[in-house]
């Protein structure tokens, strides 16, 4: 079952190929990690959707995402493969850390691309190599990487191809999701048709409206379960913006495979 939280490990992780999920299903579900994101993509086009943000990724690009920051990915077509690392603050640069931290997620420098496929094959080879010393190499040629990509940031190029719309609309949301939001309602706020949102909001987030605003909603119900000991369901769901404790119940076991009210016992 698939959590909204996901950490494949407790402190590194290495990933090379295509995503079995966004083959099967088209885009990925939206999540955060408690740790940080690295992401190369080498085949394909990808639109990774960070917080508010829309980027459309081309090979070549790196998106570097910090822990807790919700994200997911759309491929514009199902065949793909990309680098991708998850790994705790012990191997970011304090320097990185601040700078992804302000915003700075993207980066495309097609100067520096060979530099940075083969510091990535030399984390890929002590990853699967993982005798006594691998932990320490990849550290270094994790901080080589970051230092690489600051080095070279005057070079950058700057985009900003999210659609405005879309970008507004998903901050909005995220401030107002525990409030009465409607699709009709959110398209008029943007002067465009119901249906010419809906299917906006789908090309550029590769989820439907109703799914992304659910996933907020279930995203804080769980905070609230593992914080709140003694808040009734049916008030958490309020809070949460769902009317219906039992529609709540439903999507959050299926979202998260147990029922609020276990999930709040372990809590």
């Amino acid at each position: 079952m698939y959590h909204f939280k996901f950490d494949p490990a407790e402190r590194f992780y290495y990933h090379h190929g295509m995503n079995k999920r966004v083959v099967e299903e088209g885009a990925s579900w939206p999540h955060y990690h408690s740790l940080y994101e690295i992401y190369f993509l080498e085949e394909g086009n990808c639109t990774y959707f960070i917080d508010n943000k829309v980027y459309n990724v081309q090979p070549g690009d790196i998106v570097i995402i910090p822990d807790g920051i919700i994200h997911h990915t759309k491929y514009d077509n199902i065949k793909h493969s990309r680098i991708l690392i998850n790994c705790n603050r012990a191997y970011i640069p304090d320097s990185m850390q601040s700078n992804v931290s302000s915003g700075k997620y993207f980066y495309r420098n097609p100067f520096i691309v060979d530099e940075v496929r083969k510091t990535l094959e030399k984390i890929e080879n002590e990853y699967n190599l993982n005798d006594s010393f691998s932990d320490e190499v990849i550290s270094c040629h994790t901080h080589s990487l970051f230092y690489l990509l600051m080095r070279n940031a005057e070079t950058c190029i700057d985009i900003d191809d999210g659609n405005k719309i879309i970008e507004q609309a998903v901050a909005y949301i995220k401030e107002n999701f525990s409030s009465d939001i409607t699709l009709s309602a959110l398209a008029k706020r943007f002067s465009v048709s119901p249906e010419h949102f809906s299917r906006l909001f789908k090309k550029e987030t590769g989820l439907g409206f109703s799914k992304y605003l659910n996933s907020l909603r279930l995203q804080y119900a769980e905070q609230l379960l593992k914080s709140s000991e003694g808040q009734s369901i049916t008030r958490i769901a309020e809070i949460c913006g769902f009317d219906d404790s039992n529609y709540f119940s439903k999507k959050f076991k299926e979202v998260y495979g147990n029922s609020p009210k276990k999930v709040q016992k372990k809590g």
